[in-house]
């Protein structure tokens, strides 16, 4: 079942621009996965791979995440990452993987040609980078007015501005 903060997201994120949702994974497919691999996804990826196992946002110049039954799938060997203890999920149009961290429920971005995840671009969990990717992808104020942010953290708010400041620009 999809929460209705999840719901709110993709709400917001149909008005904006061009998304390739796919079909969602089921939860023995995600189960599997994980077991396979020796990985558990964090809460809010696994309920994004259940609403769609993959897919793009803001096409073209957005991001792609990977799936775990849809191609691409997550490659939790990929070499696009800083160290074992991350988990490439999807890519952003210029090539940096979003991360999560194993253990925990944080995303970051990362830069392999700099060979590091910027304080700017980590994120609490998988809402979280959701909720800074206008920012992220250069799109600031492009959210339609929409507030997604129930947890009232200042970050979206109706005027569409991001009152977040703490997103630094690599």
């Amino acid at each position: 079942m999809i929460s209705d903060g999840l719901k709110k997201i993709i709400e917001t994120f149909r008005k904006q621009g061009t998304m390739s949702f796919l079909e969602p994974a089921t939860e023995e497919q995600i189960s599997a996965f994980e077991k396979e691999n020796g990985i558990t996804f964090p809460e809010e990826y696994r309920e994004w791979l259940s609403f769609s196992d993959g897919g793009e946002l803001f096409l073209p110049a957005g991001v792609q995440f990977y799936g775990v039954a849809h191609k691409p799938l997550i490659d939790v060997n990929d070499d696009r990452r800083p160290d074992d203890s991350y988990v490439a999920v999807g890519g952003l149009c210029d090539g940096a993987p979003v991360l999560f961290k194993k253990g925990s429920r944080k995303f970051a971005v990362y830069y392999p040609e700099d060979g590091e995840i910027y304080d700017g671009f980590t994120y609490e969990d998988f809402y979280d980078f959701l909720d800074n990717l206008y920012d992220l992808l250069g799109m600031d104020g492009e959210d339609g007015g929409d507030d997604w942010d129930d947890d009232e953290d200042g970050d979206w708010d109706e005027d569409g501005e991001d009152d977040d400041d703490d997103k630094d620009e690599r």
